[in-house]
């Protein structure tokens, strides 16, 4: 048995990893090949590791990368047409992966075609569903309200359970946050250290002037992120700063409150019970397309599940520094509510049914490759 993976940023390399070793508990004979990062190729040599060159965001910054990205687009669809695998996992990374399943059926590949993590079409694209109905041959979503919109367009559906609930809560330190520590989490990308960094850093400035008891701890998801980080701070200085390497879940169970960039680390701060204010800031161009796609009200997976704004969204010109300072300033100052976000983040996490969501992933994808090669 014969699988082709295919990551694109740093959550879809932690998902392919977990999968992998899921994949060969169920069979240990099986071969891994595919695109990924680091965890995906330390796991598996035959995974190529691409993701600082392919985890751009932002309509302005993809178009940049244009070229390289045609030249690896064509290169990857080739090697799997070569490579002939029983199936082709695409793992979110929605931009890269719909047009290869396009390409891949264009082509005649005979193999399943797999989506794990289902691109976030419900928010921009609804009409896309039908078409990625007549693409693909099994959707594997993690949120419990994406089966339904699959399986109307007659696409067979499975929720896996979300696989980051299990995970982190496996890890759990003892409860104790830390009364005077903020965290601040500008996301893992170069593009968001640059956007976000600053007005968390100026949020910081005015919190410390409040109240100059308070300690401040910026995470930062590689060294090199956090010489960048290193570089704004010394131009910017803030009282009892330290930028920390590779502990973002520890920051998130041992701060009081927190400032989250959109994404991947607004759900481990709910699965943690971070109080925290979601922060996002891109290229004026890729704000104004994103507000024609995005039909949604909210950009937080969390405000979403909720179906209201819980968690406080400081989007674009919202993103400045007072504006951060102002909503930490009223987590900081209110247990109460503190609490009650924490009650109501623990309701949303719990809808997401983490248990095995890897190994339900990997049996899913082994039964839909028997199903088609019985013998």
């Amino acid at each position: 048995m014969t699988c082709f993976l295919v990551a694109g940023e740093r959550s879809g390399d932690r998902h392919g990893a977990s999968l992998i070793a899921e994949l060969r508990s169920l069979v240990p004979n099986v071969a891994i090949h595919g695109l990924g990062g680091p965890e995906m190729h330390t796991l598996t040599p035959s995974v190529t590791d691409w993701i600082e060159e392919a985890g751009v965001v932002g309509l302005v910054e993809v178009l940049r990368k244009y070229p390289w990205f045609r030249r690896r687009f064509s290169e990857t669809l080739q090697s799997i047409n070569s490579l002939k695998p029983d199936a082709v996992v695409l793992i979110d990374y929605p931009g890269f992966n719909l047009r290869l399943a396009a390409a891949l059926r264009k082509s005649g590949f005979s193999g399943r075609i797999i989506y794990y993590i289902s691109p976030q079409v419900w928010a921009w694209h609804r009409s896309r569903i039908p078409k990625m109905a007549r693409l693909l041959d099994l959707m594997l979503c993690i949120f419990p309200f994406e089966k339904a919109l699959y399986e109307g367009c007659g696409l067979p559906t499975i929720f896996t359970g979300h696989p980051l609930v299990a995970w982190h809560r496996a890890r759990r330190l003892p409860e104790g946050r830390d009364p005077l520590l903020v965290g601040l989490f500008p996301g893992s990308r170069r593009r968001e250290i640059t956007k976000h960094f600053p007005p968390l850093l100026e949020a910081a400035s005015i919190l410390a002037r409040e109240n100059p008891s308070l300690r401040f701890a910026a995470s930062a998801a590689s060294p090199a992120l956090a010489a960048l980080m290193q570089e704004f701070a010394s131009r910017h200085p803030v009282p009892n700063l330290t930028i920390e390497t590779g502990t973002v879940h520890t920051l998130m169970q041992r701060a009081v409150c927190g400032a989250v960039a959109s994404g991947t680390a607004t759900l481990e701060a709910a699965i943690h019970g971070l109080p925290h204010t979601l922060i996002y800031k891109v290229s004026p161009a890729t704000y104004a397309a994103g507000k024609l796609l995005i039909r949604v009200p909210f950009l937080g997976i969390v405000n979403i599940l909720a179906n209201r704004e819980l968690v406080r969204e400081l989007i674009q010109h919202h993103c400045s520094g007072p504006a951060i300072a102002t909503e930490l300033s009223r987590l900081l100052l209110n247990p109460d509510t503190r609490s009650s976000l924490v009650n109501s983040l623990t309701t949303i996490v719990n809808q997401l049914d983490g248990q095995n969501a890897y190994l339900n992933a990997a049996t899913a994808i082994i039964n839909s490759i028997q199903s088609q090669n019985p013998h």
